[in-house]
Protein backbone atom coordinates (compact mmCIF):
# COMPACT_ATOMS: atom_id res chain seq x y z
CA UNK A 1 0.00 0.00 0.00
CA UNK A 2 0.81 3.50 -0.27
CA UNK A 3 1.87 5.50 2.30
CA UNK A 4 4.06 8.41 0.88
CA UNK A 5 3.29 11.23 -1.96
CA UNK A 6 6.63 13.29 -2.28
CA UNK A 7 6.30 15.85 -5.01
CA UNK A 8 8.14 18.03 -7.11
CA UNK A 9 7.97 21.99 -6.64
CA UNK A 10 8.45 24.80 -9.32
CA UNK A 11 6.04 23.56 -12.21
CA UNK A 12 3.99 21.08 -10.15
CA UNK A 13 2.68 23.12 -7.60
CA UNK A 14 3.44 26.29 -9.11
CA UNK A 15 4.63 28.47 -12.18
CA UNK A 16 8.32 29.09 -11.63
CA UNK A 17 9.31 31.05 -14.63
CA UNK A 18 6.83 34.51 -13.33
CA UNK A 19 8.51 33.47 -10.23
CA UNK A 20 11.90 33.85 -11.13
CA UNK A 21 11.29 36.87 -13.71
CA UNK A 22 10.18 38.90 -10.22
CA UNK A 23 13.01 37.90 -7.87
CA UNK A 24 15.32 38.65 -10.82
CA UNK A 25 13.60 41.97 -10.53
CA UNK A 26 13.41 42.99 -7.21
CA UNK A 27 17.47 41.95 -7.24
CA UNK A 28 18.35 44.31 -9.49
CA UNK A 29 16.19 47.15 -8.48
CA UNK A 30 18.23 46.44 -4.84
CA UNK A 31 21.13 46.23 -6.82
CA UNK A 32 21.08 49.71 -8.83
CA UNK A 33 20.54 51.26 -5.67
CA UNK A 34 23.04 49.36 -3.51
CA UNK A 35 25.59 48.44 -6.05
CA UNK A 36 24.91 50.94 -9.09
CA UNK A 37 28.26 50.08 -10.43
CA UNK A 38 26.80 46.42 -11.45
CA UNK A 39 23.79 46.81 -13.12
CA UNK A 40 25.38 49.64 -15.14
CA UNK A 41 27.96 46.72 -16.43
CA UNK A 42 25.22 44.60 -16.26
CA UNK A 43 21.44 43.58 -17.41
CA UNK A 44 19.38 40.78 -16.45
CA UNK A 45 20.12 38.90 -19.59
CA UNK A 46 23.94 38.87 -18.53
CA UNK A 47 23.03 36.40 -15.90
CA UNK A 48 23.25 33.94 -18.33
CA UNK A 49 26.53 34.77 -19.19
CA UNK A 50 27.59 34.79 -15.52
CA UNK A 51 26.06 31.42 -14.89
CA UNK A 52 28.44 29.87 -17.22
CA UNK A 53 31.64 31.61 -16.31
CA UNK A 54 31.22 30.56 -11.77
CA UNK A 55 30.38 27.19 -13.44
CA UNK A 56 33.49 26.91 -15.45
CA UNK A 57 35.39 28.27 -12.63
CA UNK A 58 33.64 25.88 -9.51
CA UNK A 59 31.44 22.78 -11.45
CA UNK A 60 31.36 21.25 -8.11
CA UNK A 61 28.39 23.82 -7.25
CA UNK A 62 26.25 22.76 -10.79
CA UNK A 63 23.96 21.32 -8.29
CA UNK A 64 23.03 24.00 -5.94
CA UNK A 65 20.93 26.88 -7.86
CA UNK A 66 21.74 28.86 -4.10
CA UNK A 67 25.66 28.62 -4.84
CA UNK A 68 25.27 29.07 -8.17
CA UNK A 69 23.43 32.75 -7.62
CA UNK A 70 25.50 33.54 -4.77
CA UNK A 71 28.82 32.78 -6.99
CA UNK A 72 26.74 34.63 -9.89
CA UNK A 73 26.56 38.19 -7.36
CA UNK A 74 30.22 37.39 -6.00
CA UNK A 75 31.81 37.31 -9.80
CA UNK A 76 29.85 40.19 -11.13
CA UNK A 77 30.66 42.61 -8.11
CA UNK A 78 33.72 41.93 -7.95
CA UNK A 79 34.82 42.33 -12.20
CA UNK A 80 33.19 45.69 -11.84
CA UNK A 81 35.57 46.88 -8.98
CA UNK A 82 34.24 46.33 -5.46
CA UNK A 83 36.77 45.38 -2.46
CA UNK A 84 36.25 41.72 -1.49
CA UNK A 85 34.64 43.24 1.55
CA UNK A 86 32.22 44.96 0.13
CA UNK A 87 31.76 42.51 -2.58
CA UNK A 88 31.01 39.73 0.60
CA UNK A 89 28.53 41.86 2.20
CA UNK A 90 26.79 43.18 -1.16
CA UNK A 91 26.32 39.65 -2.66
CA UNK A 92 24.89 38.61 0.98
CA UNK A 93 22.35 41.56 0.58
CA UNK A 94 21.11 41.11 -2.77
CA UNK A 95 20.81 37.17 -2.48
CA UNK A 96 18.18 38.06 0.63
CA UNK A 97 16.06 40.37 -1.58
CA UNK A 98 16.10 37.70 -4.29
CA UNK A 99 15.52 34.45 -2.64
CA UNK A 100 12.76 36.18 -0.42
CA UNK A 101 11.35 37.31 -3.45
CA UNK A 102 11.66 33.74 -4.39
CA UNK A 103 9.33 32.47 -2.36
CA UNK A 104 5.89 34.06 -3.48
CA UNK A 105 4.69 31.51 -5.71
CA UNK A 106 1.37 31.62 -6.82
CA UNK A 107 -0.06 27.90 -6.65
CA UNK A 108 -1.83 26.64 -9.37
CA UNK A 109 -5.77 25.70 -9.37
CA UNK A 110 -7.03 23.18 -6.42
CA UNK A 111 -3.14 22.83 -5.38
CA UNK A 112 -3.87 23.29 -1.66
CA UNK A 113 -7.16 21.57 -1.26
CA UNK A 114 -5.14 18.90 -3.30
CA UNK A 115 -2.57 18.52 -0.53
CA UNK A 116 -5.24 18.76 2.22
CA UNK A 117 -6.92 16.17 0.79
CA UNK A 118 -4.42 13.82 0.44
CA UNK A 119 -3.09 14.73 4.23
CA UNK A 120 -6.73 14.27 5.78
CA UNK A 121 -6.43 10.51 4.24
CA UNK A 122 -3.73 9.94 5.99
CA UNK A 123 -0.77 9.84 3.42
CA UNK A 124 2.82 10.94 4.17
CA UNK A 125 3.96 14.37 2.49
CA UNK A 126 7.14 15.23 1.45
CA UNK A 127 8.53 17.14 -1.45
CA UNK A 128 11.64 16.58 -3.03
CA UNK A 129 13.45 20.06 -5.53
CA UNK A 130 16.23 20.83 -7.47
CA UNK A 131 14.78 24.54 -6.59
CA UNK A 132 15.70 26.59 -3.50
CA UNK A 133 11.37 27.50 -2.70
CA UNK A 134 11.27 26.14 0.95
CA UNK A 135 8.02 24.86 2.08
CA UNK A 136 8.09 27.41 5.19
CA UNK A 137 8.20 30.16 3.50
CA UNK A 138 5.78 29.46 0.79
CA UNK A 139 3.08 28.67 3.39
CA UNK A 140 3.32 24.43 3.03
CA UNK A 141 4.60 23.66 6.04
CA UNK A 142 0.96 23.08 7.17
CA UNK A 143 0.28 20.06 4.75
CA UNK A 144 3.38 18.84 3.80
CA UNK A 145 5.61 16.98 6.22
CA UNK A 146 9.33 17.28 4.86
CA UNK A 147 11.60 18.44 2.34
CA UNK A 148 14.49 17.48 0.56
CA UNK A 149 16.69 19.98 -1.30
CA UNK A 150 19.40 19.89 -3.91
CA UNK A 151 21.27 22.35 -2.35
CA UNK A 152 21.84 20.70 0.99
CA UNK A 153 21.51 16.97 -0.71
CA UNK A 154 24.47 17.31 -3.19
CA UNK A 155 22.65 16.10 -6.26
CA UNK A 156 19.74 17.38 -8.60
CA UNK A 157 17.10 14.71 -9.67
CA UNK A 158 17.13 12.14 -11.71
CA UNK A 159 20.33 11.59 -9.57
CA UNK A 160 19.40 8.67 -7.01
CA UNK A 161 20.64 9.94 -4.19
CA UNK A 162 17.92 12.33 -3.12
CA UNK A 163 15.09 9.56 -3.67
CA UNK A 164 17.56 7.53 -1.54
CA UNK A 165 17.48 9.94 1.19
CA UNK A 166 13.72 10.51 1.62
CA UNK A 167 13.45 6.39 1.33
CA UNK A 168 15.76 6.88 4.71
CA UNK A 169 14.09 9.30 6.31
CA UNK A 170 10.91 7.70 5.91
CA UNK A 171 11.73 4.16 6.67
CA UNK A 172 9.80 3.20 3.39
CA UNK A 173 9.98 0.94 0.25
CA UNK A 174 9.77 2.45 -2.92
CA UNK A 175 6.90 0.38 -3.20
CA UNK A 176 4.81 2.66 -0.93
CA UNK A 177 5.91 6.32 -2.59
CA UNK A 178 4.28 7.86 -5.04
CA UNK A 179 6.44 10.50 -6.52
CA UNK A 180 4.47 13.51 -8.58
CA UNK A 181 6.31 15.72 -10.85
CA UNK A 182 6.46 17.95 -14.10
CA UNK A 183 9.41 16.99 -15.19
CA UNK A 184 9.78 13.64 -17.44
CA UNK A 185 13.58 12.99 -16.69
CA UNK A 186 14.28 14.48 -13.37
CA UNK A 187 11.08 13.52 -11.70
CA UNK A 188 9.22 10.24 -13.45
CA UNK A 189 12.34 8.79 -15.17
CA UNK A 190 14.43 9.55 -11.53
CA UNK A 191 11.93 7.95 -9.31
CA UNK A 192 11.07 5.20 -11.67
CA UNK A 193 14.56 4.21 -11.31
CA UNK A 194 14.42 3.08 -7.59
CA UNK A 195 10.73 1.17 -8.33
CA UNK A 196 9.04 4.51 -7.17
CA UNK A 197 5.20 4.84 -8.68
CA UNK A 198 5.27 7.91 -10.63
CA UNK A 199 2.42 10.66 -11.67
CA UNK A 200 3.28 13.18 -14.54
CA UNK A 201 2.00 16.81 -14.15
CA UNK A 202 1.03 18.24 -17.47
CA UNK A 203 -0.51 21.07 -16.94
CA UNK A 204 0.26 22.45 -19.93
CA UNK A 205 -1.09 19.61 -22.03
CA UNK A 206 2.76 18.19 -24.09
CA UNK A 207 1.81 15.87 -26.31
CA UNK A 208 4.88 13.84 -25.08
CA UNK A 209 4.73 9.99 -24.38
CA UNK A 210 5.89 10.23 -21.14
CA UNK A 211 5.87 6.42 -18.95
CA UNK A 212 4.46 7.44 -15.88
CA UNK A 213 2.08 4.83 -13.92
CA UNK A 214 -0.79 7.92 -14.14
CA UNK A 215 -0.99 11.43 -15.99
CA UNK A 216 -2.61 14.65 -15.15
CA UNK A 217 -3.67 17.99 -16.60
CA UNK A 218 -5.34 19.03 -13.35
CA UNK A 219 -4.18 18.98 -9.96
CA UNK A 220 -8.22 18.59 -9.29
CA UNK A 221 -7.22 15.10 -10.79
CA UNK A 222 -4.50 13.79 -8.73
CA UNK A 223 -6.06 12.26 -5.22
CA UNK A 224 -8.45 9.74 -7.99
CA UNK A 225 -4.98 9.10 -9.82
CA UNK A 226 -3.27 8.24 -6.61
CA UNK A 227 -6.32 6.31 -5.37
CA UNK A 228 -6.10 4.25 -8.66
CA UNK A 229 -2.28 3.91 -7.85
CA UNK A 230 -2.86 2.74 -4.05
CA UNK A 231 -5.56 0.50 -5.55
CA UNK A 232 -3.56 -1.37 -7.78
CA UNK A 233 -0.59 -1.35 -5.45
CA UNK A 234 -2.93 -2.98 -2.98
Amino acid sequence: MIRCITFDLDDTLWAVDPVIRHANQSMFSWLTEHAPAFTKNYQLRDLVTLRKQVLEDAPDISHSVTLIRQAQLTYGLRQVGYSDEDTELLAAKAFEVFIRARQQVVFFEHAREMLSDLKEKGFLLGALSNGNADIHQVGLADLIDFQFKADDVGQMKPHPLMFQQMLEHTGLTPEQVIHVGDNPEHDIEGAAALGIRTIWVNIHGDDQVVPADKTVTCLSQLVNAVTEINTQAG
